[in-house]
């Protein structure tokens, strides 16, 4: 009788499999104005593992102080604006519908009030391709276009962090930590150099899965021949 497989395991839940949700900061979202527009101060930057961009803290005019997704090229003392009617600057929040075609945005709700949702990776933006009274065409990083609804709110710029990943490693050490601060599965064995016990690929002979598996079976039957349409080489 072999031990679970990690999928299996990673599929059952646990501390070892789990996001480090205790450690992470905040729930990313936008304020709640009520359609008004607000003023706010950037008063300091939060690093939240949750996340690979910063977050800023900002002050509003009212003194209450919220974390946003921060742009790139945002400092201390720095003045955005958020709700309708705010200029087109760096940092600012605005609806979709008063942003102008071109203008580089991230953190985008996919629902008005929702919570910003896309583009939020370090260093990425998105671009509003066109307008109408129902829709506003977003083009993402990956090239994808979507439509949203033009009440959702977006912030201008491009989320800071960019060249994140320029940066080489260079040892392994480095990459055990980066991956450590959100549980992530690293590093990742295949299954053909584990032994039998651990894996249906394991061992030194009949690698790989006898039969094809269905699309509903257990986490642990999901390797090899998994909801294939066919198997073997094709007749010429």
């Amino acid at each position: 009788m072999g031990r679970p497989t990690i999928a299996q395991s990673r599929g059952k839940g646990g501390p070892a499999y789990k996001a480090p949700s205790h450690r992470f900061k905040t729930e990313l979202a936008y304020r709640n104005l009520e359609g008004r527009m607000m003023r706010a101060e950037v008063i300091d930057f939060i690093d939240d593992p949750a996340r690979t961009g910063l977050l800023m803290l900002v002050q509003y005019e009212d003194g209450v102080q919220f974390p946003l997704l921060s742009p790139e090229g945002a400092k201390v003392g720095d003045i955005i604006e958020d709700g309708p009617g705010a200029k087109k600057e760096i940092g600012s929040v605005l609806p979709l519908s008063e942003i102008p075609e071109g203008y580089p945005i991230f953190n985008v709700e996919k629902s008005p009030g929702k919570g910003g949702a896309i583009v939020r990776s370090s260093g990425t933006c998105a671009f509003i391709v066109t307008k109408s009274a129902k829709n506003v065409v977003i083009k993402f990083p990956s090239g994808k276009t979507k439509a949203v609804n033009p009440k959702c709110r977006a912030s201008i710029g491009c989320v800071c962090g960019g060249g994140r990943t320029d940066k080489p490693l260079l040892k392994a050490g480095a990459n055990f930590y980066k991956n450590k601060a959100k549980n992530h599965w690293w590093p990742r064995v295949r299954g053909v150099h584990m032994n039998a016990v651990d894996h249906p690929f394991g061992g030194k002979q009949h690698h790989g899965a006898i039969t094809m598996k269905g699309k509903g079976g257990a986490p642990g039957q999901h390797v090899g021949s998994f909801g294939a349409k066919r198997t073997g080489r094709r007749k010429r």
